[in-house]
């Protein structure tokens, strides 16, 4: 192993500590929203079948993170919370049986999504 090999780690730590936590908050919104949409089955070429269970921990983790953060997302939080129910909403349209309102993923966070 080299000497660039061995410090690569912690560059990126060093890399990652420059980062404002708005930013890694918003990266990690976006990722969770678009592995929801993948489990949703909303993925452009639409070749996967909905996986309903995966879809509602990814939107319930989704939705406690905005939550969460909601103070600090400042110009993000209006369009991470429309991202979100969005989601909530195709979840909602995908289920056999939908989760009453207010049963929903995320929606202990949200309140209900109709």
């Amino acid at each position: 192993m080299n000497q660039e090999q061995e410090t690569e780690p912690d560059q990126q730590v060093r890399d990652l500590a420059d980062v404002p936590a708005i930013e890694v908050i918003s990266r990690s919104a976006v990722l969770l929203m678009s592995a929801a949409a993948e489990k949703l089955g909303l993925a452009e070429d639409g070749s996967r079948e909905p996986d309903l269970d995966e879809a509602r921990r990814l939107i319930s983790g989704l939705a406690g993170l905005i939550t969460a953060s909601g103070e600090y997302l400042g110009p993000h939080a209006a369009p991470l919370k429309d991202g979100l129910q969005s989601l909530q909403r195709a979840f909602r349209e995908a289920s056999a049986v939908p989760d009453e309102p207010g049963k929903g993923p995320g929606e202990k966070y949200t309140g209900p999504v109709y």
